[in-house]
């Protein structure tokens, strides 16, 4: 729960009927003016960021609307209003191959230079044949 939140009680005896943005009332609490809302108690026209990829729409540059709290607040959430939202960015072909460029940069070994099909560890940049081959030598 950020810092600021420290303070606030969810417990449901204390809950009051808040006012949202498009005229509709819902249960929660009213912290400083942001709405905090429980799990599952949260209204329709609201989201987190993951709800938001999931719909392949970004927050758009919109400040959080209110908060989501479970787990007697020890977990907490962000909520955007999905008004708000828009769209996300389809990439360029350019941009994809970009990153699949990246990606087979990720999986060549720096050693022998062959390209795998898992990423190489960025701690060694050796493929998992010249680490084997490297501990063999050194154990003979």
């Amino acid at each position: 729960m950020p810092a600021a939140l420290e303070g606030l009680s969810v417990h449901p005896a204390k809950s009051c009927w808040i006012e949202l943005w498009n005229g509709k009332q819902a249960l929660g609490w009213d912290y400083y003016g942001t709405p905090v809302f429980r799990f599952r108690w949260a209204p329709a026209g609201l989201a987190t960021r993951r709800q938001l990829r999931a719909m392949r729409m970004s927050r758009g540059g919109q400040e959080p609307y209110a908060l989501l709290v479970w787990r007697n607040g020890k977990r907490w959430a962000w909520l955007y209003r999905l008004d708000l939202a828009k769209p996300s960015r389809v990439p360029t072909t350019a941009v994809l191959n970009a990153l699949d460029k990246a990606m087979a940069a990720r999986r060549t070994c720096g050693l022998c230079r062959t390209v795998t099909d898992y990423c190489i560890p960025t701690s060694d940049g050796r493929c998992t044949d010249c680490i084997d081959a490297a501990s063999y030598s050194a154990a003979a």
